[in-house]
């Protein structure tokens, strides 16, 4: 860690957007080494009756759980587990070339204080409520701003998508109670969907459906994209420049305003000369392209036990009875449950662990950015799609984003047992 932020570095350092567990900073100054960079600060619950979003040091079960991954239980001494797990765990599935574990970097005393009222005004009031910059930390993660091309030719445009994709695929394990049937024919983000509708949460659901993105159907992935723009909510976003033009800031928006939409199309036009069925056809060729998304659903599907099986090996590991066992009477359930009660710690271990990695891999996003690639540059170091429409090349990268490790008491704390 041979970079060093101050107390004065705090005023280059603006808003760029937070989730639950982690609040990103955009760099804004005129150092060489911090151009193109974001800083992602580590937040604190001021309720601390709620869990931790995410692992940020391991218990001791956790330390026997993937203690077996060199260089994890090292990681957690030197405060650097997040980029850790994204480097050594999460890039194995999801190509190296699609994870950027950035680099930890050391940071003075009172610079989080300085730099979280700087941006107090910037955040989301229910974000301010539920959470504030971690001022005792000492470190944060410096990483590529992946909304940006680093070198962009003057006079082009950057154009950065975020998705956050959510689950592709239903469930089919048998460890699936009947009651719970359901999971096996309607996605968890639409069941979560009517029920953050009935608790008032927002006031429309989204009419995306992660089946759709992931179906390998450019038609489906073009449905895909169009629900977005009528409700993007937490799950997608649009960067020009670095600027968020779409979508919303703190991953709290509901629903957008038609007048909102029409903005932001005639502003990507402007600046980039595509109609909206020109950018939908060009993120689509991306994705598609590029096949992100098929190595995310492979890594979703590690998880073959779903939680209503896992739960059980989970107890396995804690060495503690089940607390899941004692509330069934269905016998058939209970002797599928008494099997895995039975399996050896080792493969028990191993199931758990494809758990949590796969429970990573459905709550991250994807950012995919694209630039027009200069007419007869042949030596690029990205891939790129050409767009019939316009008769222009783009290149395009794309990165996987917010691969943290979930925590392992996490699971015995899921709603209805459903969801990490």
């Amino acid at each position: 860690m041979e970079v060093v932020l101050h107390e004065g570095d705090a005023k280059d350092w603006v808003y760029k957007g937070e989730g639950a567990a982690n609040l990103i900073l955009s760099y804004t100054g005129s150092s060489p080494s911090m151009l193109g960079k974001v800083l992602r600060v580590k937040k604190i619950l001021k309720d601390k009756g709620q869990p931790a979003p995410n692992c940020i040091v391991f218990s001791s079960h956790e330390e026997h759980l993937w203690g077996k991954i060199p260089g994890l239980l090292e990681s957690v001494k030197n405060d650097c587990l997040p980029q850790a797990y994204a480097t050594i765990v999460m890039s194995q599935h999801l190509g190296a070339n699609h994870v950027d574990g950035g680099v930890r970097v050391r940071v003075s005393k009172n610079f989080f204080e300085l730099a979280g009222k700087n941006v107090l005004d910037n955040r989301p009031a229910w974000r301010v409520n539920a959470s504030a910059i971690d001022a005792g930390a000492d470190s944060a993660l410096l990483i590529s701003d992946h909304t940006l091309f680093s070198g962009n030719p003057r006079g082009s445009s950057c154009i950065a998508v975020e998705i956050k994709a959510k689950c592709g695929f239903l469930p089919s394990s048998e460890y699936i109670s009947k009651e719970n049937s359901i999971k096996k024919q309607v996605t968890r983000y639409k069941m979560h969907q009517h029920l953050k509708f009935h608790l008032g949460e927002i006031s429309k659901t989204s009419e995306y459906d992660p089946l759709d993105l992931f179906s390998g159907s450019k038609e489906r992935i073009h449905m895909a994209i169009k629900s977005f723009f009528s409700t993007p909510q937490n799950n997608f976003r649009i960067f020009v420049d670095g600027s968020l033009v779409f979508g919303g800031m703190g991953g709290g928006a509901d629903s957008v305003h038609p007048n909102e939409t029409e903005k932001c199309l005639e502003d990507l036009s402007k600046v980039t000369g595509l109609q909206l069925s020109d950018f939908i056809e060009l993120l689509s060729e991306a994705i598609f392209k590029s096949g992100v998304l098929g190595k995310l659903l492979a890594t979703q599907k590690l998880d073959d036990h779903d939680i209503e099986g896992a739960i059980h090996l989970y107890y396995n590991i804690i060495s503690q009875p089940c607390l899941v066992c004692k509330s069934i009477t269905d016998t058939e359930l209970l002797r599928k449950y008494s099997t895995l009660h039975s399996l050896p710690l080792d493969k028990s271990e191993k199931i758990v662990r494809d758990f949590l990695i796969s429970a990573t891999a459905k709550d991250c996003s994807l950012m995919i950015s694209f630039r027009p690639r200069q007419s007869g540059t042949t030596d690029s170091e990205y891939d790129s799609v050409f767009l019939d429409s316009v008769n222009q090349s783009y290149d395009y990268k794309a990165y996987f984003i917010d691969l943290d490790v979930k925590p392992l008491d996490k699971m015995v704390l899921l709603p209805s047992r459903e969801n990490v």
